[in-house]
């Protein structure tokens, strides 16, 4: 579920806009589909025992990707000669942001379980805001006045969502912030990525590789420390291997989908076409899941939907303004 770090495209690639906005389609019916696939695991299962397994799984899936890599012309960063300094400060930070994923997993499927499929979907829409709120922090990017009245509007929709339609503070659901983690960490670990990482021939293979297996690692830990149990009862489980392998299976193409799309058109762009998944998961919730959409729930979709095309279409006006004819 990382998705906005670019990389380099490899050398003598052109970029091809229609490829782009083709992957950038099939990301938004994939993005759709996984909170549905999280919530048919096994209610009896561990949220916790879940999210390692998926990632023990996009590792398995991933892996064969990586080394057929290492063994083609596109060897991305393991041709590109980095110096001692800075292949330490890579490892560096694929440790903290693998850390942060491996979390925002686990509150992914721990969110989907208690705040719903719906609910969650619309929550993580909230990326933008805490992107925007972290560049202008750390990196000095300001805001315009409309991209601010933009971001109060997104703040109302997801506040209107919490309440569960009640706008009063009493009705806010924990759960709701649970879900909310998720772009939070998204966003702090994709800033730190796109600065580090932007500049390197990494392929979004080795991207997605790194990714999963230090977000398995700091899992297992967490999951050996504080349910051994419920680990090595979802070990004999099929119908929790089952679920937790269509999960990674989906979760890694998604990722990798993601980064070739993001090669060919802007990110700004790709994420405007994706904007809408959250009615993919609404549309599946029904049929599939037989669930209910509220109706608070599909106008705070609607809010929050206008709030971000807003932001993009505002943030693309500014891009042009600041390149030079």
């Amino acid at each position: 579920m990382s998705r906005t770090t670019t990389p380099s495209p490899p050398s003598g690639a052109a970029p091809d806009p229609a490829t782009g906005v083709t992957l950038a389609l099939v990301c938004l019916v994939i993005l759709g589909v996984m909170p549905v696939i999280a919530d048919s695991r096994p209610a009896d299962g561990s949220a916790l025992g879940f999210s390692l397994f998926l990632s023990v799984w996009q590792v398995v899936v991933t892996l064969p990707l990586f080394v057929g890599q290492l063994r083609g012309p596109d060897r991305g960063i393991f041709a590109a000669g980095l110096k001692a300094r800075d292949r330490r400060r890579l490892i560096g930070v694929g440790l903290l942001t693998g850390s942060m994923f491996g979390a925002s997993t686990y509150l992914y499927v721990l969110g989907v379980e208690k705040a719903g499929p719906v609910s969650t979907a619309i929550a993580i829409q909230a990326y933008p805001l805490f992107a925007m709120l972290w560049e202008a922090l750390f990196l000095k990017r300001a805001k315009t006045p409309l991209e601010l009245a933009l971001t109060a509007g997104l703040m109302v929709g997801l506040y209107y969502l919490g309440t569960g339609g009640t706008w009063r503070i009493s009705g806010f659901s924990p759960w709701f912030l649970v879900a909310l983690g998720v772009p939070l960490l998204w966003s702090v670990a994709h800033v730190i990525i796109k600065e580090e990482l932007g500049r390197t021939p990494i392929t979004p293979v080795q991207v997605t590789f790194f990714r999963v297996t230090v977000s398995t690692a700091v899992l297992l830990a967490v999951a050996l420390a504080v349910d051994p149990g419920a680990l090595f009862e979802g070990l004999g489980r099929w119908d929790v291997q089952a679920w937790a392998l269509l999960m990674g299976a989906v979760y890694t193409v998604e990722l990798i989908v993601w980064f070739h799309a993001v090669r060919s058109i802007d990110v700004s762009l790709a994420s405007s076409i994706t904007t809408p998944w959250p009615a993919v998961t609404m549309i599946l919730a029904v049929v599939v899941l037989g669930q209910t959409v509220a109706v608070h729930e599909m106008v705070a979709f609607v809010i929050v939907a206008a709030s971000l095309y807003g932001l993009i279409g505002a943030a693309l006006r500014a891009a042009r303004r600041r390149t030079p004819c």
